[in-house]
């Protein structure tokens, strides 16, 4: 065991859990099934493609999170079923949820790391995230990503582009923020030396709304 700097043991910090892309796989296909949906079904009623759907089930991709949006939108679930917990009576008050400096459940994607915040409660009106932005350039995506509702994001360390799809860019230093409609077609780069990282909060919408004009 490790020693302070007093001469006293130490815990070693233990390693934020990933969160299982085969375990969220089973649970959309169980979701799929328990409607009695085929993958041809539900790509008609999410727009995501039945060769991604397929992979997400089966654990071989990530998902990026307007692809979970949509996802959840056609299966009428919430994020909650999708990572294995079972939802809030609604009768029953919501209790805090305390999440520790490193200890977000972290699912991983080629782009982005995500830090899932409050995880383990449910009924949220909101989706918040401490993630990592890997991207280093636009190509890095093979196309925006569109979810509906709004976004907020507070850049903690680094540098960062957000690019909009109607070609709008904005820059951001450390400390920076921006609220947008996130049915707009955007993607996070990194613009420097390392990794940038920030606090995401994403609140999805019922109503499907046309984006707006940045």
């Amino acid at each position: 065991m490790a020693k302070s700097a007093a001469g006293n043991d130490v815990a070693p910090t233990a390693a934020p859990r990933q969160i299982d892309h085969e375990a969220v796989g089973a649970r959309l296909r169980n979701a799929r099934k328990s409607r009695d949906l085929t993958l041809m079904q539900l790509s008609e009623l999410s727009g995501i493609a039945v060769s991604t759907i397929s992979k997400a089930e089966r654990g071989d991709i990530a998902l990026t999170y307007d692809k979970f949006a949509a996802l959840a939108h056609a299966l009428n679930v919430d994020f909650d079923t999708i990572f294995g917990h079972a939802k809030r009576n609604a009768a029953c008050a919501m209790k805090p949820s305390l999440t520790r400096s490193g200890k977000q459940m972290i699912y991983s994607t080629p782009n982005y790391e995500l830090g899932m915040i409050a995880n383990d409660l449910t009924g949220k009106r909101m989706v918040p995230m401490r993630a990592l932005i890997r991207a280093r350039k636009l190509e890095d995506f093979p196309d925006y990503i569109r979810h509906s509702g709004d976004e907020f994001m507070f850049l903690l360390k680094g540098r960062l582009e957000l690019h909009f799809e109607n070609g709008t860019v904005f820059r951001l230093e450390q400390g920076d923020s921006l609220y947008f409609d996130s049915a707009v077609g955007h993607v996070y780069i990194s613009t420097g030396r390392g990794e940038a990282e920030v606090l995401v909060c994403c609140v999805d919408t019922d109503a499907h709304r046309p984006p707006q004009t940045l």
